[in-house]
């Protein structure tokens, strides 16, 4: 208690907060810092997916999805999206042996509507392709400014699009290997 019966206070000033504030941001900065210097690699390697039981569980469900055959050596698919019922939808990502993607989407709805969605919203389309595959031989190209591309046919009500980064060599050696 100070002299006159009133408990000690110190000076507040906004200088005062502003100095505690900039105490405070360095402090933290300097632990993240410090943490980032002893951290271990953070491991990025793509985790496999078994795509096949997705395709045996879309045939329990009287779903007919178009699928490779196999993947090419090194190549992987990393995600799997199957949905049955009202509105039935099957996909798949799969990375090549040179980390480039390449996606399948199989879906009942218009070819545009999946382009724009996995392509892009301004795709321009391209010259028909000829790849033989179980599926077809005369492919829809797309394409757009950042460098995807896709491929589309129609399977009678529904749109099937491969897509994806991957040179087009690739996106067609996968389109060789698609089966129902």
């Amino acid at each position: 208690m100070s002299a006159q019966g009133q408990p000690g206070r110190y000076t507040r000033s906004f200088s005062g907060m502003t100095g505690a504030l900039i105490v405070t941001v360095i402090v933290v900065l300097a632990f993240v810092t410090w943490r980032g210097l002893f951290r271990t690699d953070v491991d990025d390697t793509p985790v496999a997916v078994d795509w096949q039981e997705s395709v045996e569980l879309a045939e329990q469900a009287d779903l007919e999805v178009v699928h490779p055959r196999e993947l090419p050596a090194g190549w992987i698919a990393t995600s799997v999206d199957l949905s049955a019922g009202d509105d039935p939808r099957w996909g798949m990502g799969v990375l090549t042996d040179e980390g480039r993607f390449v996606g399948i989407r199989q879906q009942d709805t218009s070819v545009d509507d999946l382009v724009e969605v996995y392509v892009d919203e301004e795709a321009e389309a391209g010259e028909d392709a000829t790849v033989s595959s179980g599926v077809g031989d005369t492919w829809q190209t797309w394409s757009d400014e950042g460098g995807d591309r896709g491929y589309s046919t129609e399977l009678g009500d529904e749109a099937l699009l491969v897509y994806g980064s991957a040179p087009a060599e690739d996106i067609e050696t996968f389109l060789g290997l698609l089966t129902r």
